[in-house]
């Protein structure tokens, strides 16, 4: 059988097998929950990270934000952000080291702000530790993902297998179940989708804002799912990616 064609929990199961001792073995020896899980009692963390571009292989992650959510509820209480020095001498910094360059006019993160922040290795281990045991949320998760296995495979020898539940993909379900063509360009981004669905306007590109605004966004897009099939009780299998 192909990679791409295992389920989520044999992914797991292979990457414990290659991981080495700490933070990545302890989030992949939990089983990730099962996709008969119903959302109201499923554990999610909704992650956004910011970077220096969308190129993994070249660019850096700066910040990583998270917010659980336990079934319908945001938990602030939970919530986390960190923001990460550039280690690139060291191991795991990412596959680019250097200054923030241009990218500071998006998310603000000047190299001084960055210089107090904590390595790679530390910042990757705090968000294992939130995400043990839940399904990772974000809107247009690939950046995420690739990101975070990326450094998890630099760090620890092994990817960063997750269960996900990705806002675009359901924004796009919602928008189409409602009878409309395919959204234009740029419809769907995260900023969009919230407006669409009357939630308030929060400032964009902070790791931890953007956390909870896609946490707000997958309760929105939740409640108009279910109350297109209010006899049907969604699992995670209906909304996973």
């Amino acid at each position: 059988m192909s990679l791409f064609r295992r389920t989520p929990d044999e992914r797991r199961q292979r990457a414990l097998r290659s991981a080495a001792p700490g933070p990545l073995r302890d989030y992949l020896g939990v089983p990730f929950p099962a996709p008969s899980v119903p959302l109201d009692e499923l554990p999610l963390l909704a992650v956004d990270i910011e970077t220096t571009g969308l190129d993994p292989r070249v660019d850096r992650v700066l910040s990583i934000g998270w917010v659980p959510v336990d079934g319908g509820s945001v938990v602030l209480g939970g919530a986390g952000r960190v923001v990460v020095r550039d280690d690139v001498g060291g191991a795991g910094a990412g596959a680019g080291g250097g200054g923030v360059g241009d990218s500071a006019t998006v998310h603000g993160l000047t190299d001084d702000a960055l210089a107090g922040g904590e390595v790679m290795a530390d910042a990757v281990a705090r968000l294992l530790g939130a995400l043990t045991g839940r399904v990772l949320l974000a809107h247009f998760a690939r950046i995420e993902t690739a990101f975070l296995s990326g450094a998890c495979e630099r760090l620890w020898g092994a990817p960063m297998p997750c269960v996900v539940v990705d806002t675009l993909d359901l924004e796009h379900r919602v928008v189409t179940g409602r009878g409309q063509r395919d959204p234009e360009p740029g419809a769907l981004r995260l900023w969009s989708a919230r407006e669409r669905h009357g939630l308030p306007v929060y400032p964009a590109h902070e790791a931890l804002v953007d956390a909870l605004a896609c946490a707000e966004l997958y309760l929105a897009q939740r409640a108009e799912l279910e109350a297109a099939r209010p006899e049907t009780t969604l699992t995670l299998r209906q909304v996973m990616a």
